[in-house]
């Protein structure tokens, strides 16, 4: 059973959450829908909207699927004319074989997996695609691992790399995987708006994040990299599993 304590904890930042998270590249959502055209798309934990929008840009039909209702006014709220549905990835309020492609946007690793299975496998269509989505920063930075560190941004996602997630369960074929490189800018302002949307620091004591606060602005104002900078680029890799429906 997965612990939901942090995954539920978004809804108080979703206004900072939404503007500060990063978004995800257009070639990697191409790729995650199997290059579908007018695909009717299930958006599952969809905080916010950002994947909803990337995918609402491409053309699609977009349902989002999210529990949290803090989450579901901000994405009413950043993408006028979609209304979020309260469910979860274990509870999707949908039909049977509603989908031709199912995503999930950096919350995979939240989902009760076998449940959570079920009930893609329920809703999608023969033949339909289940995709996570993940934006993992580039730890290989010196600076960016620092940053993760001192802020305790450790992705439960960058796991995957080493096949935490080897099957998306019996209803599904085997998995593809492609990862895609992108770059945010931020001021240092809102690279420190950014951390304060992270699960820690908003479930940290006021101890814990008056730390956070002092080491970054430490190693903005003394990593080589970024000092005296007005905007930081700050790099990620879109890692995305993509697998059919049997």
């Amino acid at each position: 059973m997965v612990d939901h304590t942090h995954a539920l904890s978004f809804g108080a930042a979703a206004s900072d959450y939404d503007r500060f998270r990063p978004r995800y590249p257009e070639a990697a959502v191409r790729w995650a829908l199997d290059g579908l055209a007018e695909a009717r798309v299930v958006d599952l934990a969809a905080g916010t909207g950002i994947l909803t929008r990337a995918a609402l840009a491409l053309g699609h039909e977009v349902v989002p699927v999210e529990p949290d209702p803090g989450m579901r006014a901000q994405l009413a709220h950043s993408t006028p004319g979609t209304t979020a549905l309260a469910g979860s990835a274990e509870a999707v309020p949908l039909p049977d074989s509603t989908a031709d492609a199912v995503l999930a946007g950096t919350a995979y690793h939240w989902f009760d997996r076998e449940p959570a299975h079920a009930e893609i496998a329920r809703v999608l269509r023969p033949g339909g695609t289940f995709a996570p989505i993940w934006n993992i920063r580039d730890d290989s930075v010196d600076w960016v691992a620092e940053l993760s560190r001192i802020a305790h941004l450790g992705d439960k996602s960058s796991s995957l790399v080493v096949g935490e997630y080897p099957d998306f369960g019996p209803d599904f074929d085997a998995i593809e995987q492609r990862e895609f490189r992108h770059r945010t800018t931020l001021t240092p302002d809102e690279l420190l708006g950014m951390v304060r949307t992270r699960s820690y620091w908003l479930t940290a004591s006021t101890d814990d994040q008056r730390r956070v606060e002092r080491e970054l602005t430490d190693l903005l104002n003394i990593h080589p990299a970024l000092v005296g900078r007005d905007t930081i680029e700050l790099p990620y890799r879109t890692l995305v599993l993509r697998a059919r429906r049997r």
